[in-house]
C-alpha cells in the first residue's frame, strides 16, 4: 500500500530550477490523495505564469509514478489558494536568505 510519506519523499526530489529548492520545502504541494494506490497530487507554482509550469508538473508526475506500488499518478496544478512565502519550510526560507 502506497503511503503519503512515500509520495512526499518522492516529491522532495523535484526541484524548482529557478530557486534550486524542492517543491515540498517551497510549499508547492497542497494535497496528496491516495485511493487504491492511485495517487492524485494538487500542487501550485510560485506564480501562475511560471515558464517552467509544464516541466515541474511533469517532473512531479514522474517522481510519484516511480514510487513502488503506485498504479497511476496524476498531478493537477491549482491556483487557489495562491502560493505565498509563508508556505515554505524554515529550511527553504533560510536557503533563500529569508530567515
Amino acid at each position: 500500500m502506497v503511503t503519503k510519506d512515500q509520495v512526499v519523499a518522492a516529491l522532495r526530489g523535484v526541484e524548482d530550477p529557478e530557486l534550486g529548492l524542492n517543491v515540498v520545502d517551497l510549499g508547492l504541494i497542497y494535497n496528496v490523495d491516495i485511493v487504491n494506490d492511485n495517487v492524485k497530487v494538487e500542487m501550485t507554482l510560485t506564480t501562475p505564469g511560471c515558464p517552467l509550469h509544464d516541466s515541474i508538473g511533469r517532473g512531479a508526475q514522474a517522481a510519484v509514478a516511480k514510487v513502488p506500488g503506485v498504479k497511476t499518478a496524476e498531478v493537477r496544478m491549482v491556483w487557489d489558494p495562491p502560493w505565498n512565502p509563508s508556505r515554505m519550510t524554515d529550511a527553504a526560507k533560510k536557503a533563500l536568505g529569508w530567515g
